[in-house]
């Protein structure tokens, strides 16, 4: 369902409409949202007791900076899944209990959205990276960096 706390699945299908069974799949730019353990992070130092899901985020990322990724990059994810960065940040039109609890939520300012071009399978564990070639084909340029774990 929208707007809820995700839980660990472990390994899921990502298919052209998004990830099975998500309340989020369908022909529309924001199929699937990633946000980054380091802004969940954020939420922790605050005070908060939060972890990855809490923020209704499909994908937790580590050691990518997304919310710098411009629009249009491709992501790899795994060995099959390949997604487009669609959006930076959303606005919140209802505030949720997160933001009640810090008066803050950090998914809005640092959450990103994609689209599939590419199904398949992701699980926990795999590699996310920013396709660099596929990226530029598009005549995008794009600056990031990468820290693998």
């Amino acid at each position: 369902h929208k707007g809820e706390r995700k839980k660990n699945v472990g390994t899921c299908r990502v298919t052209r409409l998004g990830l099975e069974g998500d309340g989020h799949s369908g022909e529309w730019h924001r199929q699937i949202s990633l946000l980054a353990q380091e802004s969940i992070r954020k939420m922790v130092d605050l005070g908060l007791d939060v972890g990855p899901g809490d923020f209704a985020e499909n994908i937790t990322t580590q050691g990518l900076d997304l919310i710098s990724l411009p629009v249009g990059t491709k992501l790899q994810l795994g060995e099959e899944v390949l997604l487009e960065v669609t959006q930076r940040g959303k606005v919140c039109h209802d505030r949720c209990a997160i933001f009640y609890q810090a008066g803050d939520c950090v998914m809005p300012r640092e959450g990103i959205f994609a689209r599939v071009l590419a199904e398949g399978e992701v699980k926990v564990g795999d590699k996310i990276v920013v396709d660099r070639e596929r990226t530029l084909k598009h005549g995008k340029e794009i600056r990031y960096s990468h820290h693998q774990r």
